[in-house]
């Protein structure tokens, strides 16, 4: 770490930032690389003036408080942000900033948005480029010899854009004046129409009139401690050579301080945070404040959940796993195709896929306790499976004046049950605990609730997890079976001996060794040839080319006007048919359209690491995702792989060569790059300054019909491993909550990959665009935390699902008289200024060709 604290124009310690939050998906890595390279404290306020607090509780200032308060902090940085900075809204308490008295006045870096709201402050005007630079990385072009100069001694370094409005100084006023001379002559000087501003810095970016249209990229107020960057500093592709201009800047900054004789002053009000937490994190700790002060007790202790599934202990049977045997061969001999199921499948392991190492198959969730909830609803429901003869029960949880959340409430359910006797015992993926499914519109809630409808038609759980105590891990690297169970410390293991000799006994395992097992591994896709005859009864929507190409357009239309960087723009394709009735057991598991019959088809053509056969809470979802979200692990180590980027397999791509040359072009690199800053900010409001890396960096990856480009984003939450990390004062959210996965998890959706960035304003933007339709289970997660801590989120994606309630008029042509079941399929892509909407069409459908495919052939 660089501090500038030690230098001779040091002040009292300690250095402290006020960094203002314009609402951006990029903040906290700003703060975090702040904090890093100044060695000084940063504490976050929004445009809006709304603060949070030490103990997790939302407060305000008002514009006077505002300017009052300044007198606590050495500088300030307004930052990036969407919208334009000609809308007060959108910039809100940056204005109050340039226009202080001079007494009053104090140092101020604008980055991007704030930037902007600099230059139209004094004298600068505001357009749009040519075409915008969102993660565009270019050169720039910086003098670095004139001492004072916050780019003095830096070398050249290559920076990342993210901006589609462009700030005019009149660069651009003398069109006669030829390029060269401008660079040689002009570049370096005030203009006339903003004769306050020193440019320092410039991008000349080529258009297609041979052109080359002049960006401002550095300013610095000619009378006040005013600096601004519009290149962002903070960005995983910013070379490191960057960081050197922060570090001039803030010395800069401090040696103004002391020549105009400005003392920083102390106050109470400095127990706002630093970083920008989740919101759920807010409520948590506010809740949990207010617990600590008043003696209230957790939830669950005052009703019929105080000693369901505690007092546990981990008990295992391992076994070995025969060649050939699968996912397929134990849901059958369980009897699991039917009722109530979660399957989480590696199906491709047998490709030698290194993300596919363990399926976790539960067993009677049925009779698991289950967690449900519904984001318009002011309560959660447990449903708490009876014993000894004990009926069944339904316990609600009141979520009064959100002073409880849902991720609370699972947090400390977890939390009193986690890490029992003898969970250390194997290294099975999977010990034990939640499993279970959450949707789009759940993440959309923990942006903004107004952000879902209070009415929306249907009351389907948004949070579905099952508590499962009985399971079964494959572990195909080890080529083992660990049958498991969470018992209670007084039982015996008379269920575990009776399930473990079941499946020693199976038709799978004693045809060990033989090719033919059961048609699932090898062979031919007979299920699809066996149900060609049932196709003319399936009704397919998909959506329409000409809207979709319209809705990329007015993506681009947004982007244009500085209002999102990137959004990822999603359509559903609708299938109807006549009902599979799954109570009916005289059937077997693989009749022809049934749906484990369908996923069987699915996992063949499509293997993936990710695949789930998901039946719970009244949906059904098949799966073949290849996309991890989240991975956390026991040590508290959270790891994201964002996909963004992709190639279909064809007889001119065959080979992972072909497809990174293909991949490795600035727009693919773009969408990459955005959700990936955008994921290091959700992982830095979780795990703090300095705890988040990037192990791997846009790397093309093969599967089965597709190649991908992902991104590997690691974050290593506080107190887990190592020593935890300080926090700044006391009372703060870290030392109110110990986070788990689970934090990490809600802090973090909805998944990136499938909003586009800044998450908040893009997701705002959407709902529009994809006129208020649901996206449902598609572009949410499903996957599991164990009791140990450790979990693992797959994104929703290459998906097929359907929902019990939600039927279509029979088809009375064909003599039908029950209503039609209704199937769903999402797809989509990631829109930038570099899109197309013939291409953004064509990605959607590659996207949606594998899984339409599998229920167009075996439904």
């Amino acid at each position: 770490m660089t501090s500038v604290a030690g230098d001779d124009v040091s002040a009292s310690p300690p250095r402290r930032i006020l960094f203002i939050d314009a609402y951006d998906s990029f903040t906290n890595n700003i703060v975090s690389l702040l904090r890093t390279i100044l060695g000084a404290e940063v504490f976050v306020i929004r445009i809006d003036l709304t603060t949070l607090d030490g103990s997790g509780g939302s407060g305000s200032w008002t514009e006077a408080e505002f300017v009052n308060n300044l007198t606590q902090f050495d500088a300030v940085v307004c930052g990036p942000g969407p919208g334009s900075p000609l809308n007060p809204d959108d910039v809100g308490a940056f204005r109050l900033l340039w226009d202080l008295p001079s007494q009053l006045q104090l140092p101020v870096l604008g980055i991007c948005l704030g930037f902007q709201s600099l230059v139209a402050a004094h004298g600068g005007h505001i357009r749009r480029l040519q075409r915008g630079l969102h993660g565009m990385v270019r050169n720039i072009d910086h003098r670095d010899d004139v001492p004072g100069d916050i780019f003095y001694g830096v070398p050249q370094f290559n920076a990342t854009l993210y901006h589609s409005l462009c700030a005019d100084i009149g660069q651009d006023d003398d069109p006669d004046t030829p390029y060269d001379e401008w660079r040689r002559l002009k570049r370096w000087t005030p203009t006339a129409r903003a004769p306050q501003l020193q440019p320092l810095a410039w991008v000349t970016e080529t258009r297609g009139d041979g052109r080359g249209e002049r960006i401002l990229m550095g300013v610095r107020h000619t009378t006040k401690p005013f600096w601004g960057l519009q290149y962002h500093p903070e960005s995983v592709c910013t070379e490191p050579a960057a960081h050197a201009v922060l570090e001039n800047w803030f010395r800069e900054a401090l040696r103004w301080n002391q020549t105009h004789g400005r003392q920083v002053q102390s106050g109470s009000l400095l127990e706002i945070q630093t970083l920008s937490p989740p919101n759920h994190l807010e409520a948590v700790a506010a809740h949990k404040w207010r617990a600590s002060q008043t003696g209230e007790t957790s939830w669950w202790s005052r009703g019929g959940l105080r000693e369901v599934e505690r007092n546990c202990e981990y008990a295992y049977r391992t076994i070995p796993l025969p060649p050939g045997v699968g996912v397929p061969d134990i849901v059958e001999a369980l009897g699991l195709a039917h009722g109530e199921s979660i399957v989480l499948d590696s199906s491709s392991h047998t490709n030698g896929d290194p993300l596919a190492l363990s399926s976790i198959i539960a067993l009677e969730v049925e009779n698991a306790l289950r967690f449900e909830f519904h984001v318009s609803d002011q309560f959660a429901t447990v449903h708490i499976p009876g014993v000894d003869g004990i009926p069944d029960q339904i316990e609600t949880i009141d979520l009064h004046s959100d002073s409880t959340t849902i991720w609370e409430i699972i947090s400390d359910f977890w939390q009193a049950r986690s890490h029992p006797q003898g969970s250390t015992a194997t290294n099975s993926a999977f010990k034990g605990g939640f499993m279970g499914f959450i949707t789009y519109e759940m993440g959309l809630s923990g942006l903004d609730k107004k952000m879902v409808s209070e009415e929306r038609g249907h009351k389907r759980p948004d949070v579905c997890l099952a508590w499962v105590s009985k399971s079964i891990v494959l572990d195909h690297k080890a080529g083992v079976a660990h049958v498991q169970h969470l018992r209670h410390q007084d039982s015996d293991d008379e269920w575990l001996e009776a399930m473990t000799e079941r499946i020693l006994t199976s038709y799978a395992w004693l045809r060990s060794g033989h090719n033919a097992t059961n048609d699932h591994l090898n062979g031919h896709d007979t299920t699809a040839k066996a149900n060609h005859e049932l196709n003319y009864s399936i009704k397919i929507r998909t959506p329409e080319i000409e809207t979709y190409e319209e809705q990329v357009r007015t993506c681009q239309d947004f982007i244009a006007a500085g209002e999102s960087y990137e959004l990822c723009l999603t359509s559903q394709t609708t299938m109807t048919r006549p009902p599979r009735h799954s109570h009916d057991t005289m059937k077997g598991p693989n009749e022809a359209g049934s749906p484990w019959s369908i996923y069987q088809t699915l996992r063949k053509r499509q293997p993936a690491p990710f695949g789930s056969f998901i039946r719970l809470g009244g949906a059904t979802m098949l799966s073949c995702s290849p996309e991890r979200f989240l991975k956390h692990d026991v040590n508290g180590l959270c790891s994201m792989r964002p996909m963004k980027g992709t190639v279909r397999k064809s007889a001119a791509v065959t080979t992972l060569a072909q497809a990174e040359k293909i991949l490795h072009i600035p727009k693919e690199e773009a969408e990459n790059l955005m959700i990936v800053d955008l994921v290091r900010h959700d992982l830095h409001g979780v795990c703090g300054v300095g705890n988040v890396t990037v192990p791997d960096l846009m790397k093309v990856e093969e599967y089965a019909t597709v190649f991908q480009m992902i991104t590997v984003v690691n974050g290593q939450l506080p107190g887990h491993h190592g020593p935890r990390t300080s926090p700044t004062r006391r009372n703060s959210i870290s030392d109110l909550c110990q986070y788990t996965g689970l934090d990490a998890l809600a802090a973090s959706l909805p998944p990136g990959s499938m909003t586009g960035a800044p998450k908040k304003r893009s997701c705002e933007i959407l709902k529009v665009i994809e006129a208020h339709q649901e996206r449902s289970l598609y572009s949410g997660v499903v996957g599991y935390m164990d009791v140990t801590g450790a979990g693992d989120w797959s994104v929703t994606i290459r998906t097929m699902f359907r929902w019990d309630d939600e039927e279509a008029p029979p088809n009375e042509a064909l003599g039908e008289t029950e209503p039609r079941e209704v199937w769903r399929i999402g797809a989509g892509g990631a829109v930038t200024i570099l899109s197309t909407p013939e291409g953004e069409r064509d990605e959607m459908f590659t996207k949606l060709a594998g899984p339409m495919g599998v229920f167009r052939d075996a439904a």
